[in-house]
């Protein structure tokens, strides 16, 4: 069961060796890189070719807490989905300064995102999160934390990163509880995989680092067999992030005795 909570980016059946595992990747925020939106492909024949999505969206009914904070701060901190296609698209013009970028894939409610924000007033953070609700709880937690450097946006993490973010930009990448769809024919669905490793290793900076936890044990057998064979990264798992909150949801998993695994990689 997909928990929308969870995460959220989106992989495609198109020849990701087209994608993802060519030497260099498109230049970001190029005026001929594709469009974020929609993703629909077809074979030459006029057939739709269906893409492989690492999540669903859900159900975007606000509580009225939500709409609120949906209402107050929804203009200031979440990027328009079609902002993404606009020639000339630039991060900087959206945090409206140039500091250190860290990303994090699928950030839910918010509850981690708004902590470790606020712990970083010098770091700018792009939050992926397609589930409208989530964003908007996540809007009130910023809110109350008084961090106003985060930015939500609800496109295409994988095309973001290849697309929006440049070699080399990353500080950090976040990947907390990405669902690890359980069942074997869903394994395609998975965010971490070789092709992502690939990406995200270049994201990051020489030191840059990547951190990721699961409450699921084969997918955290998983991370690690695919991550310590990027070249890119060197790293595995370590004692629990003490920076991260223990989240509601992280809770739930310790609740019916799931070990949390945290693992940290290292772009050399």
């Amino acid at each position: 069961m997909v928990r929308p909570d969870r995460l959220l980016c989106r992989g495609f059946r198109q020849p990701v060796t087209e994608m993802l595992l060519a030497s260099t990747y498109p230049s970001p925020v190029s005026d001929h890189r594709p469009l974020a939106r929609p993703h629909q492909r077809f074979t030459d024949d006029g057939r739709r070719v269906s893409e492989v999505l690492t999540y669903a969206r859900r159900g975007s009914r606000f509580t009225p807490s939500q709409q609120g904070s949906w209402d107050a701060h929804q203009q200031d901190w979440v990027i328009p989905d079609a902002a993404v296609d606009g020639a000339g698209f630039d991060l900087a013009d959206v945090f409206g300064r140039r500091a250190p970028l860290i990303v994090e894939i699928g950030s839910g409610i918010g509850e981690a995102t708004a902590a470790l924000a606020a712990q970083r007033p010098d770091h700018d953070i792009l939050a992926f999160e397609v589930w409208r609700p989530g964003v908007a709880h996540t809007l009130g937690l910023l809110a109350g934390a008084g961090a106003s450097n985060v930015r939500l946006l609800g496109v295409d993490a994988v095309w973001s990163m290849e697309h929006l973010i440049a070699p080399g930009q990353l500080e950090e990448l976040w990947t907390f509880f990405p669902d690890p769809w359980p069942k074997t024919k869903h394994h395609k669905r998975r965010i971490v995989n070789p092709e992502f490793a690939r990406l995200a290793a270049s994201r990051l900076k020489p030191g840059g680092v990547w951190r990721l936890a699961t409450d699921w044990a084969a997918y955290a057998e998983r991370m690690v067999a695919v991550l310590d064979q990027e070249p890119g990264l060197l790293g595995g798992r370590v004692e629990r992030w003490a920076d991260r909150p223990v989240t509601k949801f992280e809770r739930k998993g310790v609740a019916v005795e799931r070990d949390i695994v945290d693992l940290r990689y290292v772009a050399r």
